[in-house]
């Protein structure tokens, strides 16, 4: 059974006007061809699809379950037309970006907006995800190019350097801990906690779990700053990237240390299947990331 989209618009065109001269005046064919044309869909489907009367005709139950995907089909080859007329002409393009919590929430912002700048017609489908599960999407063409921590598996797939990700503990000014620059994260797992609503929380609950700790925060919040200012507020400790926790001693009574677990310290990549297979505009991006990373 095979129809092609001329088919499909004659049959809708008759059925939308009940009439198969109409239909076929609507479709710029004669009588005689559109008649041929319907005669030939019925014996491909081996079923009636109009039912023809004085009046005119009307579709078959067959006949509507025909119209009904025709409709689909039709939508979806001029969504696909116009996207495909938007790219001929450099109007658009999408790249698909998932990255890990310190890359979404300190890092991508400020990489990503001259490239936007530079691109008006490009959109970023960007979307956090923890590390193991970004290798997974990318390695299984989900997601062009991923941003990852180093501790996971990254074979099969390219990588380049983006950035050092350093996690520190945060403290309010007035805490026992305030002053003692660094510290194990065993020594403080147990401790009231505020937690990040993000992959990095995962990645803390797997290594309290591997001390025995099981780890209970508080409450988890969607920013930094919104954990920072709870820290400040002391009701509690947390775990963050250096980069939010110096941001958040400018404006708060908050002081950082450094946790000495040598997984706190992490190099984040940039990850892709292979740069050949990538369009033009995923592989501007990528190159743009490498080299944002070069001269951080």
């Amino acid at each position: 059974m095979r129809f092609d989209l001329p088919d499909l618009r004659l049959f809708l065109a008759v059925v939308d006007a009940g009439s198969i001269t109409h239909g076929a005046g609507a479709a710029n064919l004669s009588l005689a061809a559109a008649s041929e044309r319907l005669r030939d869909m019925e014996v491909a489907s081996g079923v009636p699809l109009l039912l023809r009367n004085r009046r005119g005709v009307v579709p078959t139950r067959a006949g509507d379950t025909l119209a009904h995907h025709a409709r689909l089909v039709l939508r979806q080859v001029g969504a696909m037309q116009a996207e495909l007329s938007d790219h001929a002409r450099g109007f658009r393009g999408s790249v698909r970006v998932l990255a890990n919590s310190a890359a979404i929430v300190g890092l991508l912002p400020e990489r990503l907006g001259p490239f936007l700048a530079r691109h008006p017609g490009t959109d970023i489908d960007l979307a956090e995800r923890p590390s193991p599960d970004i290798v997974k999407a990318v390695a299984g063409g989900l997601a062009e190019i991923g941003i990852v921590s180093d501790a996971v598996d990254t074979s099969g797939l390219e990588t380049s350097p983006f950035a050092i990700d350093r996690l520190v503990l945060v403290v309010a000014r007035d805490h026992s801990l305030a002053g003692a620059g660094r510290v194990a994260f065993a020594e403080v797992a147990a401790e009231p906690m505020i937690g990040f609503d993000g992959a990095l929380q995962v990645q803390l609950r797997d290594q309290a779990e591997r001390i025995g700790v099981r780890l209970r925060p508080r409450v988890l919040l969607r920013t930094f700053d919104g954990v920072a200012r709870m820290v400040a507020d002391g009701a509690g400790i947390a775990v963050m990237p250096e980069f939010a926790a110096r941001r958040a001693r400018r404006s708060m009574p908050v002081a950082s240390l450094r946790l000495t677990d040598p997984w706190a310290t992490r190099r984040l990549l940039l990850c892709t299947r292979t740069t050949d297979g990538l369009d033009p505009l995923a592989v501007s991006l990528v190159h743009h990331l490498a080299s944002a990373a070069g001269s951080a």
